[in-house]
């Protein structure tokens, strides 16, 4: 248990007995009235935002959220297998709780597993990851210019868009969050 002064980012609150994760809050004083707490959250498995207003100093329930670093190793079926860095454990995580992480995962790559009582909640890759391009138009002469962009195919399969000038074969960093290219890696 905690109270609403204890609330953070990123911490997970137990509501009704659904996992709701804080995305952001602020701590309001009107002028008259009692000190109350607004807050979005976000449901942790449907990912659905709500904005929920608390009195100062309510108790809520936390939910332990254990955080691992972990390597995913290969896709099974529809499941995704991660290891353990520490322990070599093997954790199975389905398709739906990967989610768009998908789209940037390569196999032996790290990400963070967060379990609530063993049961898989989300996975969270680091906010830019270097990928290959394996397919994309070529680039015709002239198109040095800037603002113009094209579709590109990664090794992962995903499509993102890219700026004319770049080829086949190029690495690019790509932010996971939204898929966007932020620049081009030379080896």
């Amino acid at each position: 248990m905690a109270t609403t002064n204890d609330l953070k980012n990123g911490i997970v609150l137990n509501i009704d007995g659904q996992l709701w994760a804080v995305v952001e809050f602020q701590h309001v004083k009107p002028g008259k009235g009692g000190a109350f707490v607004r807050t979005k959250l976000k449901n942790v498995l449907s990912g659905k935002v709500v904005d929920r207003t608390f009195n100062a100093g309510v108790k809520v329930e936390t939910a332990n959220v254990d955080k691992r670093d972990m390597q995913y190793l290969y896709k099974d079926g529809t499941d995704f297998v991660f290891m353990d860095t520490s322990t070599y454990d093997q954790l199975m995580v389905g398709e739906e709780v990967v989610g768009d992480s998908a789209k940037f995962m390569l196999e032996n790559q790290n990400a963070i597993v967060a379990t609530h009582d063993g049961v898989p909640l989300y996975v969270e890759l680091p906010a830019s990851v270097v990928l290959e391009i394996t397919y994309t138009e070529p680039g015709l002469q002239g198109d040095r210019s800037t603002g113009g962009t094209k579709p590109a195919t990664l090794e992962t399969g995903a499509e993102i868009q890219v700026p004319l000038f770049l080829e086949t074969g190029t690495k690019v960093k790509v932010d996971t969050r939204d898929g966007s290219y932020l620049s081009r890696v030379n080896d």
